[in-house]
């Protein structure tokens, strides 16, 4: 899971449009459609405004991590599992999370989100593919969503190749090798806070759980 930016569209579903969490009954489903006209860039840089040094741009996200992903000896260093993802943490740039994964033949992260962080990944070696949604869903009070036709995006990365992706991104990402192993290098910023993981049966989405930072340090 390319250009440093990732598709957001003009015309987003919001808060106002769902049900608030109070009142949203728990099979509520809300239509979310695909874009209409091209999709702003991602934001610059994410930081604060009153006076707290902003974080790295998703471009220096995406920078690091390429790099990172050149660097054959850690790359090499990192203990493949045949049965499941490994991981190690890394030092991302000025403040961010950063991830070295490893990815057995066959395993995939399912449907999820990253909150309010932005970030980036490029595959070091091996293939992944990513599908992602082209709409930024709604945030709180909703369980269902039904996606309409022209939301849905695929791309391959290929070892070197990686994307940057704005707040609220949602996708999967997969290693469809049935032989190879696969590693990439991950960064996001602000680090982590939680993670929203989905279903997906054809076009309606479904919120399974939130994970914190604690169910995956």
């Amino acid at each position: 899971m390319s250009s440093p930016s990732s598709a957001v569209p003009s015309t987003l579903p919001t808060a106002a449009s769902v049900p608030s969490p109070a009142t949203a009954p728990e099979a509520s489903t809300l239509a979310v459609s695909a874009p209409v006209g091209p999709a702003p860039a991602v934001s610059a840089r994410v930081g604060s405004a009153r006076g707290v040094p902003a974080g790295p741009t998703v471009a220096e996200l995406l920078d690091f991590v390429r790099r990172t992903a050149e660097d054959t000896a850690l790359i090499a260093s990192l203990p493949l599992d045949p049965e499941g993802r490994t991981w190690v943490r890394l030092d991302g740039p000025r403040g961010s999370e950063a991830w070295l994964i490893g990815w057995p033949p066959g395993a995939g992260t399912g449907w999820h989100d990253h909150a309010d962080s932005v970030g980036a990944f490029t595959t070091a070696s091996g293939t992944l593919k990513e599908h992602s949604l082209a709409v930024r869903l709604p945030t709180d009070g909703w369980k269902t969503l039904e996606l309409t036709d022209g939301v849905d995006r695929e791309r391959e990365l290929a070892a070197g190749q990686g994307r940057a992706f704005g707040q609220n991104h949602v996708h999967e990402v997969l290693n469809e090798s049935d032989s190879v192993h696969a590693v990439s290098v991950h960064a996001y910023y602000p680090p982590l806070p939680r993670i929203r993981r989905f279903s997906r049966t054809g076009a309606v989405l479904r919120l399974e759980q939130t994970e914190v930072p604690e169910d995956w340090q």
